[in-house]
């Protein structure tokens, strides 16, 4: 996580910024807010066997993209965590980056829901996510 994203989430211990899955899988935030959030990773390193691009990847950068935008929306005074994860794989990705868009669809008080849409390098959706974040108000001290 940059570091100006691990400044806009209060209470997020910084000993935990080096052992981020996002990380492992080489994803690159290039843009950052409320409205939108933007990142990308490489294909090559996070394979199936088959030489795709694991599904799993694409779940984690829908994650990391819509826990940020939930996040950034329920405001610094909450915490937000994932309640549920859907993703339809629409097509094979082989090489390249492929490139996640989050945008939030609902702010609510209890619940925060984005759309995660990943592309590849041409512009293909290769994967459209939905991921619902419960809004809880963050614990004294944190």
């Amino acid at each position: 996580m940059t570091e100006q994203a691990l400044e806009s989430f209060a209470g997020i211990d910084p000993a935990f910024a080096g052992q981020q899955l996002n990380d492992k899988l080489g994803l690159e935030i290039s843009e950052f807010g409320p409205e939108r959030v933007v990142g990308s990773i490489p294909v090559e390193g996070n394979l199936q066997p088959y030489g795709l691009l694991h599904g799993g990847a694409n779940a984690v950068v829908a994650e990391a993209l819509g826990s940020m935008v939930c996040a950034l929306n329920a405001g610094t005074d909450k915490a937000t965590m994932g309640l549920e994860l859907s993703c339809t794989h629409h097509r094979a990705v082989r090489s390249g980056r492929v490139t996640g868009v989050a945008t939030p669809v609902h702010v609510g008080r209890g619940t925060v829901t984005a759309e995660i849409v990943l592309t590849d390098d041409q512009g293909r959706r290769s994967c459209t996510a939905r991921l619902t974040c419960v809004v809880r108000e963050r614990p004294p001290g944190a």
